[in-house]
């Protein structure tokens, strides 16, 4: 039993590696340069002491020890740890909509255009558990707090965006017309149900190993009669 557990270290090591580097690429897009390396040093030490500890639990002087950063550090930068729970899920859920973009940038029917909604969403999940993990825990702290109107204007402007994409009649292939606010949870229900139960381990196989089934079933779920 020992000499297997030594040899699962490396693999373990790799994989926290791996996971570390893929949020601070998240971090760096959203704060590059040097001059904001303090920030994203804090905002990652954040990151875990939520995902370990949960939110409420989390204290700021916890934070702080993480990240070897100050309190003057956190409320210059942040204003208040709602401020750095606000800025960290605002910075995972821009890097989610850009991969979402990308997706939708080449997608040319109605068909494409839903897969390519299920395919930025468990792809991004895939990719950046430890980020998913805490939006999931985050949505309703932010939603409550003192960023919910920032939040709900953010989901109004992504609402509209992808509506937008839907809207243009010369996409062949047509929806359902139902409310619009009934079609976000049946093209993307299916995946987030997955995803929590990745994330929550009770799934062994990445949310993006089942895309295209997602993806098929998103489509079935809102596909209109010719």
């Amino acid at each position: 039993m020992k000499q297997a557990s030594k040899t699962n270290e490396p693999k373990a090591a790799q994989k926290a590696e791996e996971k570390a580097a893929g949020v601070r690429g998240v971090l760096e897009r959203a704060y590059p340069g040097s001059r904001a390396q303090l920030k994203r040093r804090m905002l990652e030490g954040a990151l875990a002491c939520f995902n370990e500890h949960g939110i409420e639990p989390t204290t700021i002087e916890m934070i702080l020890v993480r990240c070897e950063a100050s309190v003057g550090n956190l409320y210059h930068h942040f204003g208040s740890k709602e401020g750095l729970v606000a800025a960290l899920f605002f910075c995972a859920l821009q890097d989610q909509a850009a991969l979402v973009d990308e997706e939708l940038a080449r997608a040319h029917t109605m068909r494409e255009g839903v897969a390519a909604l299920v395919y930025g969403y468990v792809d991004w999940v895939s990719a950046q558990p430890e980020l998913a993990r805490f939006m999931f825990q985050a949505r309703s702290a932010v939603s409550k707090g003192p960023h919910a109107a920032e939040l709900q204007q953010r989901n109004r402007q992504r609402a509209k965006l992808v509506m937008n994409w839907f809207a243009q009649a010369d996409r062949p292939g047509r929806i359902k017309d139902w409310p619009t606010e009934l079609l976000p949870s049946l093209i993307i229900g299916a995946a987030d149900n997955l995803s929590r139960a990745w994330l929550s381990g009770r799934v062994k196989a990445t949310p993006a190993q089942y895309r295209e089934q997602l993806a098929e079933a998103a489509w079935l779920s809102v596909a209109g009669s010719d």
